[in-house]
């Protein structure tokens, strides 16, 4: 069995998934001096976290409800510094650009425009065109080179990745957690933590899955062009174009209820690449270089849920962040390590409670 680490006073701290939800609180928890073990299904970030296309803001964000909001601003403040950071701990780039955001043909853009000014986000109408806004501070993050440097600093710090290390069950003890065991044998800890994504849902013998989460397919594509082609993000109608500095361009995503199902299809592939041609017509000439499909952790309303596990004293959960683990990672990492340390998070904790996801339910299409 591998014991709980004892090199200090800190609680030794296991963290169930590698992808960003579980890498962002690995490093805060680090930051704050307790062991660290990540013990990881299949490769660090290689789902949701890798398959994204790492906007740093919420597509729409004056659609959303406001438990989503104020995470999403939040963590979007902090994005630069937070990423800044793990550059300097890991020596790696993360890529993190404010390259701005066109929402072309929004609903309601008097109405968009005002939730902006309430909160502090910039906005305006589109300078040819009063049916589109542009946010010039929204900016991205290339979301496999972010893992890539979060790894880095959470292994520099000390924390402990085992990859291919699938949890089985948990052994359980007066009301705690004492250890997991997993396809690489058994790891016993003080503190748990659930980062398990698109797979929260599923319960483990004597440990209850997270409510209301679930696997969400998305399907992208990847276009190389000249760099420069395309220098801001764009939005409409569901669909969304993300240029990167070296001429990559990010096409996506469907929503999909498909199960652990990744399959892609032609058809899709043929849609996403005639709306975005529509969008930025020299994609038109042009064959995507990749089209590949990730697992959200679908989530109703788009609330993740980050709190203490109701069945155990010892047992935190990160999950369901559905599209904006990226967006969300640093706020959602502050607001667990908070309430782990019991402290008074800054934000209201209420509506990210296992209970208020327990009471939240599917409703229409995803």
């Amino acid at each position: 069995m591998h014991k709980p680490d004892d090199s200090g006073s800190k609680p030794s701290i296991i963290v169930l998934g590698a992808g960003i939800s579980g890498l962002s609180v690995a490093l805060a928890l680090l930051g704050r001096g307790y062991g660290v073990k990540l013990l990881e299904r299949g490769e660090v970030g290689a789902e949701s976290s890798w398959a994204g296309g790492g906007i740093v803001s919420p597509l729409l964000p004056w659609d959303y409800t406001e438990p989503v909001s104020r995470l999403a601003l939040r963590s979007m403040a902090a994005y630069a510094d937070w990423v800044a950071e793990i550059e300097a701990r890991s020596g790696q780039m993360a890529e993190y650009w404010r390259c701005g955001m066109h929402v072309l043909e929004p609903n309601d853009p008097d109405a968009a425009l005002a939730w902006c000014k309430a909160r502090g986000l910039a906005a305006q109408h589109g300078p040819m065109n009063t049916n589109e806004l542009v946010l010039p501070d929204i900016a991205q993050v290339r979301n496999p080179r972010l893992v890539a440097a979060l790894r880095e600093a959470v292994v520099r710090l000390g924390g402990v990745i085992h990859t291919h290390c699938a949890a089985k069950a948990v052994i359980t003890q007066t009301g705690g957690i004492v250890a997991v065991d997993t396809a690489q044998g058994m790891f016993s800890a003080d503190q748990f933590v659930l980062a398990t994504g698109a797979w929260a849902g599923l319960a483990l013998p004597d440990l209850a899955g997270a409510p209301n989460i679930r696997p969400i397919r998305g399907q992208m594509l990847l276009f190389k062009l000249e760099p420069g082609a395309l220098d801001t993000i764009l939005f409409r109608n569901g669909l969304y174009l993300i240029p990167r500095r070296d001429g990559h361009i990010l096409v996506g995503s469907t929503l999909e209820d498909a199960g652990f199902d990744k399959s892609t299809d032609v058809s899709t592939r043929q849609r996403l690449h005639a709306e975005a041609a529509e969008l930025l017509p020299v994609l038109a000439s042009v064959q995507p270089i990749q089209h590949w499909a990730g697992l959200r952790p679908g989530s109703p309303d788009n609330i993740p849920i980050i709190d203490r596990h109701p069945d155990f004293r010892n047992v935190f959960v990160n999950t369901g962040h559905y599209r904006y683990g990226v967006t969300m990672a640093p706020a959602s990492a502050e607001l667990l390590v908070d309430l782990m340390e019991d402290r008074t998070p800054a934000l209201d904790p209420t509506p990210y409670s296992w209970n208020a996801a327990s009471m939240r339910t599917w409703t229409g299409t995803v």
